[in-house]
Parts: structure tokens; sequence; C-alpha cells
């Protein structure tokens, strides 16, 4: 038994080690000091300049600035406060943007009629932020679309198209051919319902304006709000504020009944 055991032992466990065992444990040979010089590139960072810390460092004593004179004493680095922390980490940055601003995205009659006459817009079909994004008249819509006048000489198409604002000259040019404008709000989320509907398998109730400046703005028929409907029906100014004035019989049963109430009057 012993025998037949040392004899499979031999025919298993060859005597001498095969070659690519040899390599395969030459390969797994690693030393242990690549574990403390593992760094960045030199060129990943940049070493950061001490000024002032002994000649060691190549910027000591005169920090690089020489001896004397304006060059070493008359100025100093820009935003620098004496050494202390800096205003602008102190305070942060402010100012500068216009936190009520808006950004509209221009679209040009010029623009415009070209896309038509290219087959690239329908204009027997009413034109919303959809078409225009679509048809790449426009590249992306942030807070809205701005038709402006541009080429209103040459625009000739009876459209009827749906924007954000719209100038003087693009209402006047637009009508003049036929057409029809309409500026309507749109906040965010009532851009991404009306370019992409698919997002909204319920439908998506648009939002009104609420700061005073939107909602006169789209009360104006001046500026084809679509909010000046109600506004021309019920004889009303655009403005918050201002009150319209009274013309015909409303303006004679006022002053009807302010001579009444005088003659009611004990004192």
């Amino acid at each position: 038994m012993n025998s037949l055991s040392t004899t499979m032992r031999a025919v298993f466990r060859p005597s001498a080690t095969p070659k690519f065992f040899k390599v395969a444990a030459t390969q797994q040979v690693r030393n242990a000091s690549i574990l403390g010089s593992l760094s960045d590139t030199p060129g990943a960072y940049n070493k950061r300049i001490r000024r002032g810390r002994g000649p060691a460092s190549g910027k000591g004593k005169t920090s690089g600035r020489g001896h004397k004179g304006q060059k070493q004493h008359g100025k100093v680095p820009a935003h620098f406060n004496g050494g202390q922390t800096t205003d602008e980490v102190v305070h942060g940055v402010r100012g500068f943007k216009n936190i009520f601003s808006v950004e509209m995205s221009p679209l040009n009659l010029d623009t415009l009629q070209k896309w038509i006459d290219t087959g690239r817009i329908d204009p027997t079909k009413p034109i919303t932020f959809k078409e225009l994004l679509q048809s790449r008249a426009v590249h992306g819509i942030k807070d809205g679309v701005k038709l402006l006048g541009r080429g209103a000489a040459e625009f000739k198409t009876p459209i009827e198209i749906t924007v954000s604002r719209a100038s003087k000259d693009a209402i006047a040019a637009i009508e003049k051919a036929g057409g029809k404008v309409t500026t309507e709000f749109f906040n965010k989320k009532g851009i991404l319902s009306i370019t992409h509907p698919n997002l909204f398998p319920d439908g998506h109730r648009l939002a009104g304006p609420s700061t005073r400046w939107d909602i006169e703005y789209y009360r104006d028929p001046a500026h084809r709000g679509y909010l000046s409907r109600a506004v021309v029906a019920n004889n009303e100014s655009p403005s918050l504020f201002f009150k319209p004035l009274i013309k015909g019989p409303a303006k004679q049963k006022k002053k009807n009944d302010k001579q009444a109430n005088a003659a009611n009057k004990l004192f």
C-alpha cells in the first residue's frame, strides 16, 4: 500500500517545476516600497508657492521681490487684505447679477420666414414652442421665446403663433400679413409640457403669471396678451394700480350720483 501511494505521488507530482510556473512566480514578486512612493504625475497638480518661508523654498526672505524700491514696497497682489482671510471668503461674492432677469430665446421674422419657405415649419398649423424647438428655429428655451422684428418688410406668410413676448414691429408685420400673435406666460414646467407633452400623459395645467409686471404685460392688448380679452370686455385698464377713465353713460351716472349725494348732506 505504501509503495502504491509513493508511486502515485511520483506520477502526479513531477520532480522538476515547469518553466511557466517559474515565470508566473517571478511576475508575482513585488516590492513593498511601491506603496510608499505613490503620487500623482508631475503635471497633475501645481505646487503651492509659500513666500517668506526660508531660502530652501526659493521664495524666502524678500519673497522674490528683490531689495527696496517701488517694485518691492509699492504694491500687493489683487484682493490682498493684510494676510487675513479675504473678503470674498468671509462675506461671499454678491452683486452684478439681477435675480429677476429672464433669458428669452430670440426669434426674428426673417428666420421664421426662411423656415417656412424651406418647409421646416408648416404655416397652416398653429406654431408653438414645440414646432420652433423641433425645427431648430430656436436652440433651447430657458425662460421663453421673444419674437423680434428683423426682416419685417419681407415677411409675407399669414401664421398663428404663440410666444412669451413680442416686439411692436413683429406684431405689426404678422398682422399685416393676415396672421395672429398671442403672448402667453410660461414657467419652466409649462415650457416642458409644451415641448415634451409625452412627459405629461395626464396633461398639465399651465400656471398663470404671479408678479405684477407679468400680470400687467399679459393684460395689455398692445402686447397681444392672452389675458387682455377680459380687460377689453370689462373696459378695464391693463394696470393693476391706475383705474380706467370713465366715458359715456357711466360717467354721467357717476356725476348724477355725486350731485344727489351732495344734496342730501347736512353740512
